[in-house]
């Protein structure tokens, strides 16, 4: 079984459970992080797009924020590693966060994601809307997991008091 996992921020540790859980051993396993681009890079870019001509590149191209993102991915990326008794690879993007995990997950058999929205209440705000477009999108099997236990049914808002009525 080909497995990707995306990591990211807060919800990392639920996904690594889930990969001893409900990955059988000997599958390939692979760990995502996306790096967004930093605001100065989405800037620039959105500049040059508007103004039509490429702007000469100045020399402080690589900012700052961008190798912080880096860094702190990396490190992501090698924590969840060392909790999982297997050998994974590793693997960093830049870009749209939704854009990349659905592209890396191309031609895998599963991909594993955690909620990341309002996790105190069942239903569609516990989920990012970058989470959702993968959801949407995903083009292999996807296994959704809490990154705590549930909240109860009853965070289920009641149903409306009045059916809609149908058009006659």
């Amino acid at each position: 079984m080909d497995v990707l996992v995306w990591i990211a921020e807060g919800t990392w540790q639920a996904c690594v459970e889930a990969v001893a859980l409900h990955v059988p051993p000997g599958s390939a396993v692979t760990f995502l992080h996306v790096a967004e681009p930093a605001p100065r890079e989405l800037a620039r870019g959105a500049g040059s797009g508007l103004l039509g001509a490429p702007r000469r590149r100045s020399r402080d191209r690589v900012v700052p924020e961008t190798d912080l993102a880096e860094q702190l991915g990396r490190e992501l990326l090698e924590r969840a590693a060392g909790r999982v008794g297997a050998p994974v690879s590793l693997l960093q993007r830049r870009g749209r966060v939704e854009r990349e995990v659905v592209a890396e997950a191309a031609g895998k058999d599963l991909l594993i994601l955690a909620r990341d929205g309002d996790r105190r209440r069942l239903g569609p705000r516990s989920l990012a809307p970058a989470t959702r477009f993968v959801l949407d999108h995903a083009p292999c099997t996807t296994l959704l997991v809490w990154p705590e236990p549930a909240p109860h049914l009853s965070s289920i808002p009641p149903p409306p008091a009045h059916p809609p009525q149908r058009p006659s």
